[in-house]
């Protein structure tokens, strides 16, 4: 199921029902192992132009999501649709052009950099796997790209350790524009940063999405940042989706009680300013062997006996605000699936 886009604008990516199952190592005495349900039915949708925040603990499943739309890992099933055709099938030769407009951004600026190759090469990479160009005009291009993400071209003969965490990211963030993708899978891209650098990088990414009519799917645990970048905002509890709305609703009127608790513990940049805290009790269940039910029954403060057993769909209760809780959904409201 898939709550759907913004209203009016292009859908390019369509996730349908999408699962990753790891199994795990057999115990003692042989005994078979289980599976590890990193994703469990996620489903949602990016327009052009659109950013979408993925929010929620770690370990929920936000990266996997991340890794199974850029076919870095193959689902276990369900549905990925880039601009109406099913990609999750694909082969590595089929999936080819397709890589050119789905790009990333990742956590570490400095691990997701080859260390042993000069930053001009690491931009221009891509621009060699996917053009003929000649390396008079290889360099000019990556110069430019240089320029833009605020790097100098002098710095093109660096190596990765030569720079700093944020210009680390600037490079990171050139090498994704290189090929001028479609949709950028920021996964953490400003957490390993100074609260400083973080501003500047996400201006940066925010002023590329306005240049180039770029989509970001972007994955973070910081909802400050979030809230900054995001057009909408979808969160996530033990590999599914409780909540996906626009960002003003998601801040404003949350709910879920996941989404209110994940609210409550953002702090308040006001030391006279108090609020009552929800502290959650418990901790997250494993995800090999996920509760029956809703998963967040064994931490929520509103649990029913219903949520014990039945699993709430997610179902639309207010324009474009989609929530899976049984406390929030009228008997008459329509399913996912049906408004997709």
């Amino acid at each position: 199921m898939s709550a759907p886009a913004t209203a009016g604008s292009e859908v390019l990516l369509e996730v349908r029902d999408l699962r990753k199952y790891y199994p795990t190592k057999p115990g003692l005495f042989g005994k078979s192992g289980g599976k590890v349900h990193a994703v469990d039915g996620v489903g949602f949708t990016i327009a052009g132009g659109e950013t979408l925040g993925l929010v929620g603990e770690s370990g929920c499943g936000k990266s996997t999501t991340g890794k199974l739309i850029l076919r870095l890992q193959d689902p276990t099933s369900g549905e990925i649709a880039w601009r109406g055709r099913r990609i999750d099938k694909l082969s590595a030769a089929e999936m080819r052009p397709v890589r050119r407009e789905l790009q990333a951004v990742f956590q570490d600026p400095y691990s997701s950099l080859n260390p042993r190759i000069r930053a001009a090469d690491i931009v221009a990479e891509p621009l060699r796997n996917f053009e003929r160009l000649s390396g008079a005009a290889a360099r000019d291009r990556v110069a430019q790209l240089f320029e833009r993400v605020g790097l100098r071209a002098d710095q093109m003969v660096k190596f990765p350790f030569e720079f700093s965490g944020g210009q680390r990211q600037r490079l990171g963030i050139a090498r994704a524009l290189s090929v001028q993708p479609k949709l950028i899978v920021c996964d953490e891209p400003v957490s390993a940063l100074d609260v400083s650098v973080q501003a500047q990088v996400i201006n940066l990414l925010m002023d590329l999405q306005k240049e180039f009519h770029l989509s970001y799917l972007f994955v973070a645990h910081d909802l400050a940042v979030v809230e900054h970048i995001s057009h909408r905002v979808a969160v996530m509890y033990l590999g599914k989706i409780v909540e996906i709305a626009p960002k003003k609703a998601i801040f404003t009127r949350p709910q879920h009680p996941y989404t209110e608790a994940l609210l409550e513990a953002v702090p308040v940049p006001d030391p006279t300013r108090r609020r009552q805290r929800r502290v959650l009790t418990g901790d997250v269940p494993s995800p090999i062997n996920p509760p029956p039910g809703c998963r967040f029954h064994t931490r929520c403060p509103y649990v029913e006996a219903r949520c014990k057993v039945d699993e709430p769909p997610l179902q639309q209760v207010a324009p474009g605000q989609w929530v899976a809780c049984h406390l929030r959904q009228p008997p008459a409201a329509p399913r996912a699936e049906a408004a997709a």
